[in-house]
């Protein structure tokens, strides 16, 4: 726990030496820029669809590659002109959690916030079938995924809080992982993953071989969500396997519109994400990604706010030109509201938006 408390904390510290986005940039030219994940994972196709509904009033919003959850958080802090990244909770609430007695990391966690809760993200375990349970990973060759991802972190957690020590933890990403399993030369890779994922749909996952892992952990299930991946859901998988769940969300930074221009657009920018999102999202759920259809945007994590350029997006009253109405400068106008304020806002405008 030690070594990934002090990983985290090394990557905060550069990226802070690095912030170069609360400087004052230019207004004109400011993109729009969402950090997303892999190339098979569900984060991307969420960034995607986000992106195809932006279109619609004539937005557009560049959805970006990543490693994973780490390193969107930190590129919201370090990247300038990247105003979201998707983000699994607890490694938010890890970073939070530590932020307390390391000063790196609390100016890390400091103007984060929250634009939209989504869905959950079960955790994959592939093993080899041999490998009947969590715990029969002790003394095996396990990838954890690449050091910057939100797998990393999670399987991190869950291999500490579950007490199971494999003899290697490989440090690669879903793809790689799974030519080395194919390979014979791992054992085991996790994928935190909004299930279905692309990935697992691989005809070379052959189900004598390999299988999905349960996790069934009792300190485990009080730390993360209980909850089951259909039989089906892939084509190796005949039967329904319990596993956890941890929920990704949409982050962003608490821009101050009245602070300089680059601000006030980046301000902007959110605001009309945040409105397209809401006003959107029957749509979003019918079209995009079938994970849309268990988004709750009611559903906050606790201890996190609600950005206030989110909750001037969300408004009713907000004006876009997809609505055919003349648009409105947040330039003059500081964020709705601050703290659980701001929460209790976000949920009475999303309800008016889709109703609850």
């Amino acid at each position: 726990m030690k070594a990934l408390k002090s990983a985290l904390s090394g990557a905060c510290v550069a990226v802070l030496g690095l912030a170069g986005f609360v400087t004052p940039l230019a207004a004109q030219g400011v993109e729009r820029n969402i950090l997303t994940g892999g190339p098979t994972g569900t984060y991307i196709q969420f960034g995607r669809d986000i992106a195809e509904a932006a279109k619609k009033c004539d937005i557009d919003i560049n959805v970006r590659e990543s490693a994973g959850s780490l390193e969107n958080f930190l590129g919201v802090r370090q990247r300038p002109q990247t105003q979201f990244a998707i983000v699994q909770s607890d490694v938010l609430e890890y970073l939070k959690t530590f932020a307390a007695g390391d000063s790196e990391l609390a100016r890390a966690v400091a103007g984060v916030r929250i634009a939209f809760p989504l869905y959950n993200e079960e955790v994959h375990i592939l093993a080899r079938r041999e490998i009947a349970s969590l715990e029969d990973l002790a003394g095996q060759r396990v990838s954890i995924g690449v050091a910057d991802s939100g797998t990393f972190l999670t399987a991190s957690l869950v291999l500490d809080l579950a007490q199971v020590e494999p003899s290697e933890r490989v440090t690669e990403n879903a793809d790689e992982s799974l030519r080395q399993l194919l390979a014979g030369k791992i054992d085991a890779f996790f994928y935190v993953v909004g299930a279905p994922t692309k990935i697992f749909q691989s005809p070379q996952i052959d189900e004598e071989r390999f299988h999905l892992l349960p996790i069934t952990d009792p300190t485990l299930q009080t730390v993360y969500q209980v909850t089951s991946i259909p039989a089906g859901t892939y084509p190796f998988q005949t039967d329904p396997v319990d596993v956890v769940a941890v929920k990704a969300v949409l982050m962003t930074y608490e821009y101050n519109p009245r602070r300089n221009a680059y601000h006030a657009e980046s301000c902007k920018a959110v605001s009309d994400v945040a409105h397209v999102i809401s006003t959107q999202f029957r749509d979003l759920q019918q079209s995009g990604h079938p994970k849309w259809q268990q988004v709750d945007l009611t559903d906050l994590p606790p201890g996190w706010d609600i950005g206030g350029c989110v909750n001037t997006g969300v408004d009713p009253s907000y004006e876009l030109r997809c609505d055919q109405t003349a648009e409105t400068s947040t330039s003059d106008a500081a964020p709705a509201t601050a703290g659980s304020d701001a929460s209790r806002a976000y949920r009475d405008r999303i309800c008016a938006a889709i109703g609850c």
